[in-house]
């Protein structure tokens, strides 16, 4: 019986999910079909409905959902629990478990730039979907100093319930920092800016974005005109499919160049 997974999210069509999934169901001949499925809040409680019922093998969480989903599974692993965030669900010995592969993708990706972030003060911005995940991180890494900022800046203090020690700055304030981490959707259209003063920041600090897709928005391309180093998403998007598709089917995917391929432009 071919087994049915998915994601879910709003907005979803830029998702390159169902590429990742259903490539390696076919490079480990796995029976089953990966699509993505945009949905409201008042669907969620059937999402997980179907899970139980075994219509679903596994789900992924975007965004706006990965703490709204929360309160219709049984169970959360330390990670979802901490974060108060799930991107992975399924069923195991008849309950629903929440995962959140964000923190291993995240941590995974940032292998290479351990000693510009342990020690350094970070900028966060952005306040929503993965953010508590990339705080998790930090925290554990070691970073000295978290700042965050957000356009709506009641979702940045929300945050200090999680993480009581990180510091909330209006939206377009640029304190100085080593590391600027943008967890926005600002930057999947070509021409959407971030304000925050890049000179301030100066160079040779470390830029990075959640953002895969373009490879380089325009937070990257004025990150690097100023000098510094940069990375985008799509590292921590290949980990954290590769943890989900583990948690999934109990075997560990290969993420090669085919793989980092098909997640290019």
């Amino acid at each position: 019986m071919k087994k049915f997974f998915g994601i879910i999210g709003n907005p979803i069509a830029h998702s390159l999910s169902p590429t990742l999934h259903n490539y390696w169901f076919k490079q480990n001949n796995v029976d089953a079909v990966y699509e993505k499925k945009k949905v409201n809040e008042l669907e969620l409680k059937d999402i997980v409905s179907r899970v139980r019922k075994n219509e679903i093998f596994g789900v992924n969480v975007t965004v706006p959902y990965k703490s709204k989903i929360i309160k219709y599974l049984d169970l959360l692993s330390d990670d979802a629990n901490a974060t108060q965030s799930v991107n992975t669900i399924l069923k195991k010995e008849n309950k629903i478990f929440g995962f959140n592969t964000d923190v291993d993708g995240f941590e995974l990706s940032l292998l290479n730039y351990i000693d510009k972030i342990r020690n350094k003060t970070v900028l966060i911005l952005g306040a929503g979907g993965v953010a508590p995940s990339i705080i998790y991180v930090l925290k554990k890494i070691k970073a000295s100093k978290i700042f965050i900022t957000n356009r709506t800046k009641i979702k940045s203090e929300n945050l200090k319930t999680k993480f009581s020690d990180i510091d909330v700055v209006d939206w377009g304030e640029t304190p100085a920092a080593d590391v600027v981490i943008n967890v926005t959707s600002l930057g999947l259209n070509p021409n959407d800016k971030i304000d925050i003063d890049y000179d301030k920041i100066g160079k040779d600090k470390f830029f990075y974005d959640v953002i895969y897709k373009p490879s380089k928005t325009l937070f990257l391309d004025e990150a690097k005109k100023r000098g510094n180093i940069i990375e985008n998403g799509k590292m921590m998007f290949a980990y954290q499919a590769q943890k989900a598709f583990e948690l999934w089917n109990n075997l560990k995917p290969e993420i090669n160049e085919q793989v980092l391929n098909l997640l290019d432009d």
